[in-house]
């Protein structure tokens, strides 16, 4: 996305840094897409270290919908970074700008959640970026704190700070005028009030994804309009999904839950290509960059990347569920590639013996029709009891079985 930042140097302090400010400015810099100005942010890290005071480190999420997948995760754990070495972190909920709907990247306005829908979104996102962030040295805030008070009056003042010419030099909005798709002036206003945010809580740094960097640049506009120092921004790259294709999205299905379970979560880490995989290491990792590094070393010697890979999975499983959790993923995930059954599946009771096989996978949700059922039987990917279905034909009598498509799917199945 275009956009137009600051022509403020960018040169390195002239002073040497100390070994605190090279720490910091080591762990900012991991995995991000930009960091502007790096000059600022290093002066902004040097005055905290001789003052003792941390620096306020702001995220905005607009409660768009009710869970949290590993995509949100990549700012998240850059949050949780900068938190680890002493900084403030502002875990922002824009319950004000989630009734606006956030333009960005979009090429159609974006439908307004309703304030009882953005309610029941936000009493669960906390929640679950709780188990990235340490909750007690978060500060959690909600825009509509300062965004309801402003007023029309506010609102109008806040318009007057920036210009129709600078708001269009945004992508979405340029090709949108000159395809003559609609553009709402409410949609002009989501950039102006997440700048007005960074004016309220007087961030120093804001993350977000590289989607976001003509809001964030908003923020530091903003806050020179007012009179404060301006915010660094840090953006960082978006997540690609389990496809290796698009970013990690639930709309195009190619997502991973934090709040799924333990078993989906690891089997769905497993999934992703080896060379995705070291993206996953970089954004999504704890280990250091030099233990990645090593790792990769190992693999590129002949190591088998897949050893690379369960640990991934079982590190973001454990993060997500615990260590027992993962590791029982793990045996789960074992068993099923031996062609086992996992411990706990669900029950599923049909009835209409006997029953062909296209409408008893479509009746347990193990294919969402007769041609996808078909489908997978030509594909040899379809067992029942553990012996391939070979023919579309098939009728099932009164029994129990267990039935199995792709390596994933199982349910155990009372016919009557």
């Amino acid at each position: 996305m275009s956009s137009q930042p600051e022509r403020t140097s960018e040169t390195s302090a002239k002073e040497p840094l100390s070994d605190a400010v090279q720490a910091a400015l080591q762990v900012t810099r991991r995995g991000c897409e930009e960091l502007l100005p790096e000059a600022d942010w290093i002066r902004k890290l040097q005055r905290s270290e001789a003052s003792g005071q941390p620096l306020r480190i702001k995220l905005g999420l607009d409660p768009t919908a009710p869970d949290i997948h590993l995509g949100h995760t990549v700012v998240l754990n850059k949050l949780r970074q900068l938190q680890d070495i002493g900084h403030t972190v502002i875990f922002l909920i824009g319950d004000f700008t989630s009734m606006i709907g956030d333009p960005s990247g979009r090429n159609t306005t974006r439908p307004p959640l309703t304030p009882e829908q953005i309610k029941a979104n936000a009493e669960t996102y906390y929640r679950q970026a709780s188990l990235v962030l340490d909750p007690a040295r978060t500060e959690i805030r909600y825009n509509s704190e300062w965004s309801d008070p402003l007023g029309a009056r506010g609102l109008i003042s806040l318009a007057s700070r920036y210009t129709v010419a600078r708001m269009m030099e945004r992508d979405d909005f340029t090709k949108r005028y000159k395809a003559g798709t609609p553009i709402s002036v409410h949609e002009f206003l989501y950039p102006l009030m997440q700048g007005y945010d960074s004016v309220a809580l007087r961030s120093d740094l804001e993350l977000g994804g590289t989607d976001q960097k003509f809001n964030l640049l908003m923020g530091r506009h903003l806050q020179q309009e007012y009179g404060q120092e301006p915010q660094c921004i840090l953006t960082m790259p978006l997540l690609v999904g389990l496809d290796g294709v698009d970013k990690m999205s639930k709309s195009k299905g190619n997502y991973i839950g934090i709040s799924e379970p333990a078993n989906a979560m690891y089997a769905k880490i497993l999934s992703v290509s080896d060379e995705l995989m070291w993206t996953y290491y970089t954004l999504l990792s704890f280990r250091s960059e030099a233990d990645i590094a090593a790792l990769k070393a190992e693999v590129l010697a002949g190591r088998n990347p897949k050893d690379a890979k369960v640990q991934l999975a079982h590190e973001i499983t454990a993060r997500f569920h615990g260590v027992a959790a993962a590791e029982a993923a793990q045996q789960d995930f074992e068993n099923r590639a031996r062609g086992g059954v996992p411990d706990e599946i669900p029950t599923v009771t049909l009835s209409g013996a006997p029953l062909g096989i296209g409408a008893l996978l479509r009746q347990a949700n193990l294919a969402p029709s007769a041609t996808e059922a078909n489908r997978l039987i030509e594909q040899n990917g379809v067992r029942v009891d553990g012996n391939l279905v070979s023919d579309k034909g098939l009728k099932l009598a009164a029994g129990t079985y267990v039935v199995q498509v792709g390596k994933r799917k199982f349910a155990r199945v009372e016919l009557a």
